[in-house]
């Protein structure tokens, strides 16, 4: 048995910990703030209740496949409903496209949209469902230690999709800008530009219009609590409020922590928490990666988050809904190319008291509204309150209906949040961004190349970001720890 001390407790420690634990390991969790999660955290306040991070749960599949690890089913945790419609996205004033719960209604709306549309999504998600068997069912669950890895049968017959893009495969299908932005945005909002985002990456699609869009009762955290749950069950100590100061190597291996000014020893230590953080707690010699390093990695978004009680029912909008009115392309190159804070925002509203009556008092609304923004930008108060007011007076227009004057109260989450909550790099919310260069084995490592006896998960590692991969990787690290030990 080894004792074995985990740093955070997002969704990448928890996992990690539970398959560590279940192969006979003292584990303990230390989390430096007070409640855990990372950044699946809640926030309630005035009898409403926020997801503070994610908010979509796709690929049920990979969650399903977690606690069967366990002999256990999701059901047994937090209950799920598949959203009818899974989303709405307006472009402009009463004009927006209803993406339902199912490829045969989202192909009619397709074809309403552009005759002949639905007959090249089919076969664009023919591909895109190919890409999903290959990605999630297998190489994602490798640990990203050799490019043989990639070399399969199938990925092989893949090829050209590595070095094509996202952008290039849609816009070769069709010609409508809005089906064409509804096609990019997944990869927009979680990882990188499309026309940087390989072609295989279509997986994110097939998530999207084949499985669905789901909804945990009472919000993402109840999958937190889940897995927390089952933590314990198996016998992790998790600890909140706990600060890690620094990581104790002596002869070239992990030996202890420092948290709150104690000593605490370990046989190992694994890190969930930011990768670059996390190597700022070694002494320099026994950094991995430069500063150099990570300044010259391409980053997913960061976001500016507003969490909103309204003291009514929001009308024209779903549980999901996404504001692309303004020319998606100049925003992803403000966020990728020349970063800088958005001349016209593209936005995302959430709206879970639609679908679950628990997260809100009756007849008032929660809301939960983020635009994507690139990492390292000045926040600043002033600027999130100009940002509120400019996505809030568009929401009003496009709608056609009053909300501003119903706010009962906002909480604003951003840059400099994910920097002194999470110790985030820049204050990135989604890790780095899916580009060829940062694909499986070109991502930073699970195990430390310098430090005997050290480990990291999480989404700066691989399989990369999104809640899924987060799951993906905890168990990843717990079986290269397990075959180390051997």
């Amino acid at each position: 048995m080894k004792k074995i001390a985990v740093i955070g407790s997002g969704f990448s420690s928890l996992a990690a910990s539970c398959y560590l634990a279940q192969a006979g390991n003292n584990v303990t969790i230390y989390e430096k703030n007070q409640s855990i999660g990372g950044r699946a955290r809640q926030l309630s306040k005035n009898g409403f209740i926020f997801d503070m991070g994610p908010t979509w749960y796709w690929m049920p599949d990979v969650f399903e496949r977690f606690f069967k690890d366990f002999g256990k089913y999701t059901s047994d945790f937090y209950e799920l409903k598949k959203l009818n419609p899974a989303y709405r996205v307006y472009f402009g004033e009463e004009n927006y496209i209803t993406i339902e719960d199912t490829l045969e209604k989202i192909c009619a709306s397709f074809e309403k949209e552009e005759p002949g549309s639905s007959l090249k999504l089919k076969k664009f998600m023919a591909q895109a469902l190919d890409n999903y068997n290959i990605a999630i069912k297998d190489l994602v669950y490798r640990p990203g230690i050799s490019p043989l890895e990639l070399v399969t049968f199938q990925t092989m017959q893949k090829i050209g999709q590595f070095f094509s893009t996202i952008s290039k495969d849609v816009r070769k299908e069709f010609t409508n800008p809005k089906l064409i932005s509804i096609l990019e945005f997944p990869v927009l909002f979680l990882g990188a530009k499309p026309s940087a985002t390989p072609s295989f990456y279509s997986f994110m699609n097939y998530a999207d219009f084949g499985l669905g869009t789901f909804h945990p009762k009472k919000g993402m955290f109840s999958v937190v609590e889940g897995i927390k749950n089952l933590a314990e069950e198996l016998g992790v100590i998790i600890k909140t409020n706990q600060n890690i100061e620094k990581i104790c190597v002596e002869k070239g291996k992990a030996t202890s922590i420092s948290v709150n000014g104690e000593k605490i020893d370990a046989d190992i230590i694994l890190s969930g928490a930011d990768y670059h953080h996390t190597e700022t707690l070694l002494d320099k010699k026994f950094r991995q990666y430069s500063e150099n390093y990570w300044s010259n990695k391409t980053f997913a978004p960061s976001a500016l988050l507003f969490y909103v009680g309204f003291d009514k029912k929001i009308e024209k909008v779903d549980h999901h809904t996404l504001f692309f009115d303004v020319d998606f392309k100049k925003h992803s190159e403000e966020i990728y190319d020349s970063p800088q804070w958005p001349e016209e925002p593209l936005f995302y509203a959430s709206f879970p008291s639609k679908t679950d009556s628990s997260v809100a008092p009756a007849g008032k609304e929660a809301g939960i509204f983020l635009i994507p923004l690139a990492p390292g930008l000045d926040d600043i108060p002033e600027l999130r309150e100009e940002y509120f007011e400019k996505i809030i007076d568009r929401f009003e227009k496009i709608t056609n209906q009053e909300v501003k004057k119903y706010v009962i109260f906002k909480e604003s989450f951003c840059i400099n949040d994910f920097i002194s909550d999470y110790n985030s790099y820049k204050g990135n919310a989604y890790g780095l961004a899916n580009t060829l260069m940062q694909t499986a084995f070109l991502r930073p490592k699970l195990k430390s190349k310098k430090v005997k006896n050290l480990f990291f998960t999480g989404q700066l590692t691989v399989p990369g970001p999104g809640v899924p991969p987060a799951l993906i990787s905890g168990k990843l690290v717990a079986g290269i720890i397990e075959k180390e030990k051997k």
